[in-house]
């Protein structure tokens, strides 16, 4: 029995021990994790709502890439510099109109190539 207790009591000594050389978080240190902790609770539900979103949405944009897709390499290959375009203008009656930048004259014209 008392080889038990002394067991016993050297376990508990040793935790204690090993308790003390840990230094305890700090005032600032348990706030951060309080705030984590809550940050973490607080955006649970609203994570789950966006992959139950998503998990809906992937279809229709499978869709979408299936269909647009060929239109998309054309309008790709017949344009060549897309900064020289502003950005799309879409028309009351759902025309979408893509527009050339106007670039001010320049003060010296480009001298022409001759060929000898």
């Amino acid at each position: 029995m008392k080889q038990i207790l002394l067991s016993g009591f050297i376990v508990f000594a040793g935790l204690s021990v090993a308790q003390a050389e840990e230094p305890a978080p700090g005032l600032i240190e348990r706030g951060a994790q309080m705030f984590l902790k809550g940050l973490i609770q607080q955006l649970q539900p609203a994570l789950r709502d966006l992959d139950e979103l998503s998990g809906s949405l992937e279809p229709a944009l499978r869709s979408f890439t299936t269909e647009m897709a060929p239109y998309l390499r054309d309008l790709l290959q017949q344009v060549d510099d897309w900064s020289v375009y502003e950005a799309p203008e879409v028309l009351p009656n759902g025309d979408i109109i893509l527009r050339k930048k106007i670039r001010p004259p320049s003060a010296s014209p480009q001298p022409e190539k001759i060929d000898i």
